[in-house]
């Protein structure tokens, strides 16, 4: 069971992200908009600490990984 307490919160913090990372909320909208995240496409994500070590990781979405999405996003309207 969810917590509303916790939605709540994350919400607040979700806020304060994009007002401190304004490109990255607008990134979303656009693959959202332009149909980019469907089934089979590739997500990579790269990690660079302020000391120089990188971490990077890709996975392909399936159509469970597109049903959490659509569920975050009906989540937070």
């Amino acid at each position: 069971m969810i917590n509303p307490a916790m939605i709540f919160k994350i919400k607040s913090s979700w806020e304060r992200f994009t007002v401190s990372h304004p490109k990255f909320p607008k990134f979303l909208q656009a693959a959202a908009a332009n149909d980019v995240m469907r089934e089979g496409t590739i997500l990579e994500i790269n990690i660079t600490t302020p000391e120089g070590r990188e971490l990077s990781t890709n996975l392909k979405l399936t159509t469970d990984d597109l049903q959490l999405i659509d569920d975050i996003k009906n989540m937070t309207r």
